[in-house]
């Protein structure tokens, strides 16, 4: 079983920044409007996961989306990351986030994506806050370290349940592999775009789950971000360093990862998470966690 998934995001990261040209917002329509194209022609459906003030700012995206038939599913309300909240900050912006897609669309939204997979040890509180608000399907889960997120500690990296209180959310953590660089994902982001191609579907034709994760962003080249700019947005102190490698890391692989893409979806078949929900076996499924 393999998942497609997308977060989109940028419109409103460069908007709230101040920095959303009119060139940009094409840029970004474009490629949108390539992926919709290209997921048609194949047959496949995808969920994206949706920051909620893209349904207040750009309802016109979050309705192209839901209009050719894709899952929309939530990635927070403003995309901050969800371990640098408190629990009652977190409740209003998963409240908020639900409501203006909701709105925005006309469907229940029930899957979610924290913004850069930030729950791990120390904020498991999050998942109590998803079912709270009908969540009943999340992907927030990365097993292993990483940037501003990462569960080492989760224990599974295919379908499990997490239980809280009298509720239960069906939880697609992200797939990961064993390399030269630790444990560490494949399937999506930098890392898809990082590694050969080779090496990623070999990867992927090894295991009976995947979950695969794209940004526009992943296809469009951006400008490094200035100092103010990235303080801003991961609420941390810049360097010169930090800078340089939040720059490498952002632009790395582009040139060739909208053909890696394509032939990804020539590879192999893909279902959205709504679709991977009615089909894994929950009954079998680890219990990974208890709230």
């Amino acid at each position: 079983m393999n998942i497609l998934t997308f977060d989109i995001e940028e419109w409103f990261v460069w908007d709230n920044l101040g920095f959303l040209t009119l060139e940009k917002r094409a840029e970004y329509d474009r490629r949108l409007g390539l992926i919709l194209d290209l997921l048609d022609s194949r047959g496949v459906k995808a969920t994206f996961f949706c920051v909620g003030m893209m349904g207040e700012r750009f309802p016109d995206v979050i309705k192209k989306i839901a209009e050719r038939g894709h899952e929309i599913g939530c990635h927070s309300d403003v995309h901050s990351w969800l371990n640098k909240m408190t629990e009652k900050e977190c409740r209003e912006d998963t409240r908020s986030a639900i409501d203006r897609l909701e709105q925005c669309t006309g469907q229940k939204v029930i899957s979610y994506r924290a913004p850069a997979f930030s729950v791990g040890e120390g904020s498991e509180w999050i998942f109590n806050v998803l079912c709270e608000n009908g969540i009943t399907r999340d992907s927030s889960v990365f097993p292993a370290k990483r940037d501003f997120g990462g569960f080492a500690s989760f224990g599974a990296d295919t379908p499990s349940v997490i239980r809280c209180g009298g509720s239960t959310l069906h939880e697609f953590p992200i797939p990961v592999t064993k390399t030269v660089f630790g444990l560490t994902a494949f399937s999506g982001g930098g890392y898809f775009r990082f590694f050969p191609y080779r090496f990623v579907s070999s990867r992927m034709k090894g295991r009976d789950y995947n979950i695969c994760y794209f940004h526009l962003a992943d296809f469009v080249k951006e400008r490094k971000m200035t100092k103010s700019e990235y303080e801003t947005y991961f609420k941390e102190k810049a360097s010169g360093l930090s800078l340089l490698a939040r720059s490498v890391k952002t632009n790395l692989g582009k040139g060739r990862s909208w053909s890696k893409f394509d032939r990804l979806l020539s590879s192999f078949d893909f279902v959205s998470l709504a679709q991977a929900d009615s089909i894994v076996d929950w009954q079998g499924a680890p219990v990974a966690l208890q709230q």
